[in-house]
């Protein structure tokens, strides 16, 4: 007899032996689990360890005949889809039928039994209660699934609610932090109106103006980062870099922030030869942002230490503040983007929480980590910043590095087109200023009709202006005689690789990103100045 592999157990039940042997000898043919029993008694016993698909009872047996055994069959759950047959040699009555029916019994083989009924009807109930149990693991395995699925919706869609909310918050922080250092600006331009305002109070009004501009750069900076890193737009310009340049430059970034908070800032740095590879701009910028926060984030005349050393492999830099702390419950969340700590100290210091996660991404794009401690609110809090020691040593500059001054140009003819009128003015101001002849204009085609009599050294050109935009004004310059020798500048908020390549492909020699620093905007006139000399030479010598 060959067991078939989906095959199902088949009790038959009788107090003779010699007909439990009859059908087993019928039914073996099936290739089903055939289990014997001689009494109600064993048939129960083996019901309660063993799952049936079609009991073959005996409807008169002694002690506990069929109909009883059928009852208690029934009344367990887990025998709700087994068929039970009774065999009877007596002839049985309508009555008798019904009775079993009542009791659980699915259908009567009469005695003597006939070979082919009897395996119809038991292969019928097996295939049946196969294919049943194959329905309900399919129902099962739907229903996991469903919940499954249920779950995963339900988890996304509490995961979008949170980050619609967290983006609510994050726009309402923003125009917050936005609107702040505007309000100051505001009324320092209301102060330099003021003709009674004396020399003192208009350099404090135009310090206020400087400081808030710069803060409102940062904070577009950061944000301009953190998308460009989230996005892999970020390539480290790497080279051997000494830690102490690094933590020099980012101080003396830092420095009049912490000088106007009378705070206490203290460097140690034993070994001033340790080396990073790295990029020197982006790891000023990690050291800067905790500075930032060290100083944000501890009262006046607080303290501020770094300390640089090296720990076997790596160069750690730990920034350590005796400010506000951090609670417990927010160290692990410190470093997540647009997370900010609450505290009662605070004393109105704010942010968009993107300062420590533009430190973390930083350091391990430069294979580092950085740690956060903190003995809770009031306690202060430190950061470790862990790279790897470069095996080449970086060569020591200057000392001291001085902030640049710029010497007297020569006069240069120069065009300023801008659609932002307080851009241009103020920018053909600055140039009047040192010593230039400089025209406006607010449109592209403005400046093209000006530039054909004007004939500048320079344009200096914004690219979204109304009529014709600075990448088409661009390229009519290129066009006409004189503005081969011209030097093209751009102006623009957008600073990425594709943005300069667009510019360049136009016809532009230059990229400046807004808001342009005295120090770009001078290169940019000796470059324009450099440049216009080489173009006339080789247009004499051709």
């Amino acid at each position: 007899m060959t067991i078939r592999p989906d095959s199902v157990n088949i009790l038959l039940v009788d107090d003779q032996p010699s007909k439990l042997l009859t059908y087993e000898t019928i039914l073996g043919e099936l290739g089903e689990q055939l289990i014997t029993a001689n009494s109600a008694t064993s048939a129960l016993e083996c019901l309660l360890h063993t799952d049936v698909a079609v009991v073959l009872v005996d409807v008169c047996m002694p002690d506990c005949d069929g109909y009883e055994l059928a009852t208690l069959i029934r009344q367990h759950p887990r025998f709700q889809q087994t068929a039970i047959i009774f065999v009877s040699a007596i002839l049985l009555t309508d009555l008798d039928r019904l009775r079993g029916y009542e009791c659980g019994a699915v259908d009567y083989v009469p005695v003597p039994v006939v070979p082919e009924i009897l395996r119809a009807k038991v292969s019928v109930f097996a295939e049946l209660y196969r294919k049943t149990r194959a329905l309900e693991r399919l129902n099962a395995e739907l229903e996991a699934r469903v919940a499954g699925r249920t779950a995963a919706l339900e988890a996304s869609t509490a995961a979008l609610q949170d980050a619609d909310r967290r983006k609510d918050e994050f726009i309402a922080m923003l125009a917050h932090e936005l609107r702040n250092p505007l309000a100051p600006i505001r009324t320092a331009v209301h102060l330099l109106r003021r003709e009674e305002l004396g020399d003192t109070q208009r350099d404090r009004a135009e310090h206020v103006i400087e400081r808030q501009v710069d803060h409102l750069v940062r904070l577009i900076d950061d944000l301009l980062d953190v998308s460009r890193i989230t996005r892999g737009m970020i390539t480290l310009r790497r080279q051997p870099v000494l830690i102490s340049a690094v933590v020099a430059r980012a101080a003396e970034t830092m420095r009049p922030s912490i000088d106007a908070r009378r705070q206490q800032l203290t460097i140690e740095i034993p070994d001033d030869r340790l080396t990073v590879d790295g990029d020197e701009t982006r790891l000023v910028q990690v050291v800067g942002n905790l500075l930032h926060n060290a100083s944000k984030f501890t009262g006046t005349t607080g303290r501020i230490l770094v300390r640089v050393t090296r720990e076997s492999q790596h160069a750690a830099i730990l920034v350590k503040d005796w400010g506000v702390g951090i609670p417990p419950e927010s160290l692990s969340g410190i470093f997540d983007l647009f997370t900010r700590v609450p505290s009662r100290s605070e004393s109105g210091q704010s942010g968009l929480g993107i300062g420590l996660a533009l430190v973390k991404r930083l350091a391990e794009m430069h294979e580092g980590s950085v740690t956060a401690a903190s003995d809770g609110p009031e306690n202060g809090s430190e950061f470790v910043v862990r790279l790897p020691i470069s095996a080449v040593e970086a060569i020591a500059g200057p000392e001291g590095v001085a902030m640049p001054t710029f010497p007297r140009q020569a006069p240069r003819r120069i065009l300023v087109a801008d659609d932002n009128q307080d851009a241009a003015e103020s920018l053909g101001e600055l140039l009047t200023l040192g010593g230039h002849d400089v025209r406006l204009a607010g449109d592209g085609a403005e400046a093209l009709d000006i530039a054909k009599a004007f004939e500048p050294h320079i344009v200096l050109l914004d690219l979204g202006m109304p009529k014709m935009d600075g990448y088409e004004t661009a390229r009519h310059i290129r066009r006409s005689d004189w503005g081969r020798h011209t030097t093209l500048v751009a102006i623009t908020g957008w600073g990425q690789a594709q943005d300069r390549q667009k510019t360049a492909d136009a016809g532009f020699d230059l990229h400046l990103v807004k808001p342009v620093s005295d120090c770009d905007l001078f290169q940019a006139l000796e470059v324009g100045a450099s440049e216009s000399k080489r173009r006339a030479a080789n247009t004499t010598a051709s």
